[in-house]
């Protein structure tokens, strides 16, 4: 009689364990959402920065704040290049040739990042704003992606060069 118990309570359990791992009915619900981009490709930089004095023949020297590359398309292949540019020479008093330093005089150098998200990004090489240079890159990846820098600004002063306070405009620009 045990024996007969014990087997009709196997069946028993071994039923309801059955009954609930197999549903009698399914239904699915298929769920969408949307991600939206929230502000595209943007750069942010310092509106203003100040160098080390220096005598004529000698150089300035200083870095220019943070500048921030913020790509926040939210899409597959999210490539971008930052360049930097004098855009107006530095000159002083009248902007006589006595009075102006150009872009060849002038090094900029974008050091490492200081902060990112989603890499890779790569620096680019220092150099020479006699014509616009790369400054921070992105050849590769997807999504939002984020880099910032503190660059070095190397001003050399020619030597014919007047005393005064020197200004000139550097341009950050992403695409």
């Amino acid at each position: 009689m045990r024996t007969r118990d014990a087997v009709v309570i196997q069946v028993a359990t071994v039923g309801a364990v059955m009954a609930l791992s197999i549903p009698a009915t399914a239904a699915d619900t298929v769920t969408t959402f949307t991600v939206t981009a929230t502000t595209g490709l943007t750069i942010t930089a310092p509106a203003n920065a100040s160098l080390s004095t220096a005598a004529p023949g000698g150089s300035a020297t200083g870095q220019l704040g943070i500048v921030t590359v913020s790509d926040q398309r939210s899409q597959l292949g999210t490539t971008w290049i930052a360049t930097v540019s004098l855009s107006s020479a530095f000159k002083t008093g009248g902007g006589t040739a006595a009075e102006t330093i150009s872009g060849s005089n002038v090094t900029y150098t974008p050091g490492s990042a200081t902060a990112e998200t989603n890499p890779p990004h790569t620096p680019g090489n220092a150099g020479s704003l006699a014509s616009p240079i790369t400054a921070f890159s992105r050849t590769s990846g997807d999504g939002a992606n984020s880099v910032s820098w503190n660059p070095t600004l190397t001003v050399n002063v020619p030597a014919g060069n007047v005393s005064g306070t020197y200004s000139g405009t550097i341009t950050h620009s992403v695409a």
